[in-house]
């Protein structure tokens, strides 16, 4: 009886052993620490696959929540709309954005504290972006485009779009800002030219506008969109908030982003990534 006894013992001991070796290291915050990431960003383990990615899941968040100081245009703070800068800051952004949110980290949280990006930015999100961090930065890809859109469809899509991402500046109901980001609700400037309210939407504007008589003069960044994308968001603001009904399509994008922007409109410089 005692040899059994001892035999199972020592298997006891070696799959121990075999166990600690194959257990993933885990962080101070009880959080599994990330695989090794390859050159550019990819993850070494198929794995981490099943977690969030920038371009699905991240970028998304960044736009809606992030893009008003952390774009193409800024001059003092990085462009997380850019994966490559995303990803080298991705550390940081994870401090800002959890560790100093939940009371670990000394620097101020991100978005500040009681803007209207921070109280969109909801614990789900923030937790995308601390998971996103962990897993090792993943780039991914963006979700297809799927086949053609009607209107009705390009409005149902676009209303997302505009909740998640000009919400935040032009507020939901469409009004604006006043002397800080001009309405979208009845506008006369939008509903004037089709053609350069999606050129603004491609390139990004910067300088004075005046808008139903009152004038502002801030820059909308150029968010990294697709075609559908900007035809979907314009569609649904066209056909709300008292606008003409006018409807855009993906081909009109496409076309007018082959042109130069509008003289009247100052791009944003291009990522130094692209």
């Amino acid at each position: 009886m005692i040899w059994p006894c001892v035999a199972a013992a020592l298997g006891c001991i070696v799959f121990a052993k075999v166990s600690a070796q194959t257990t993933p290291a885990v962080t101070h915050d009880d959080q599994v620490a990330p695989a090794p990431v390859a050159a550019g960003g990819t993850m070494a383990s198929a794995s981490a696959n099943q977690g969030p990615t920038y371009l699905r899941d991240v970028q998304p968040i960044f736009m809606g929540n992030c893009s008003r100081c952390h774009n193409q245009q800024s001059r003092f703070v990085y462009n997380w709309l850019d994966y490559k800068t995303a990803y080298a800051d991705r550390w940081e952004i994870r401090r800002r954005v959890w560790d100093s949110w939940k009371g670990t980290y000394y620097k101020e949280a991100m978005p500040v504290a009681n803007s209207p990006e921070s109280l969109a930015l909801s614990e789900q999100d923030r937790l995308t972006i601390r998971d996103w961090v962990n897993a090792g930065g993943l780039r991914g890809v963006p979700p297809p485009p799927g086949g053609p859109k009607t209107k009705t469809e390009r409005i149902a899509l676009g209303r997302r779009l505009f909740t998640s991402i000009c919400a935040a500046c032009h507020q939901p109901t469409g009004q604006g800002l006043p002397n800080m980001f001009p309405p979208l609700a009845g506008s006369d400037y939008l509903n004037a030219d089709k053609n350069r309210a999606i050129k603004i939407v491609v390139f990004g504007r910067q300088g004075e506008v005046v808008v139903n008589g009152m004038k502002f003069n801030n820059s909308m960044p150029s968010f990294p969109l697709t075609d559908q994308d900007i035809a979907n968001v314009l569609t649904y603001v066209y056909n709300s908030f008292g606008n003409s009904g006018f409807g855009v399509t993906p081909e009109e994008v496409s076309s007018l982003r082959s042109q130069p922007p509008a003289p009247s409109a100052t791009p944003a410089p291009k990522s130094v990534f692209e």
